[in-house]
């Protein structure tokens, strides 16, 4: 066991980040046993447009939780794949509307069956883990009720 390992909830932050990088990098071995060239960074604009069609840049922000700069990176890669297009918005001339191409929504049918193995796959890993998910959907909840900064400024100042 290392350092971080021992160090228990202090190294959480580092922790995730370690199993959503290994996550990640198998993620993409996953895409690319399945002759499909995907990054796994761009999965939550795909997978959200898939059920949201048309959507503005701040409202993808909004639905994947990323700042409005990383959301607009994001979109850029997917642009330049060709996988996104986005068009103005007739009501709002400065707004852009974002959608999936043609190319786009042929790789969401390739990549369906493989979301349903990665899903079962995921379901296993998080099962062994004390129900990960209910963790982490448990831990956002209560950092939204109180971040993670006020909450240690407060316990600072009742020491």
């Amino acid at each position: 066991m290392n350092v971080i390992d021992e160090s228990g909830i202090l190294a959480i932050s580092t922790r995730l980040q370690r199993l959503a990088e290994q996550l990640r990098k198998e993620g993409v071995l996953i895409y690319k046993a399945s002759n499909i060239d995907f990054e796994p960074k761009w999965f939550p604009v795909i997978y959200t447009l898939h059920f949201k069609p048309l959507l503005s840049v701040v409202e993808i922000a909004a639905e994947i939780g990323y700042t409005h700069p990383s959301t607009i990176s994001l979109l850029k890669e997917l642009e330049k794949e060709k996988l996104i297009r986005s068009k103005k918005d007739k009501a709002d001339e400065r707004k852009r509307l974002i959608m999936l191409t043609t190319k786009g929504q042929e790789l969401i049918v390739r990549m369906k069956p493989v979301w349903e193995i990665m899903k079962a796959a995921a379901a296993e890993i998080a099962d062994t883990q004390n129900n990960l998910m209910k963790a982490i959907i448990e831990a956002e909840e209560k950092i939204k009720q109180q971040s993670f900064l006020d909450r240690a400024l407060r316990l600072k100042a009742e020491m």
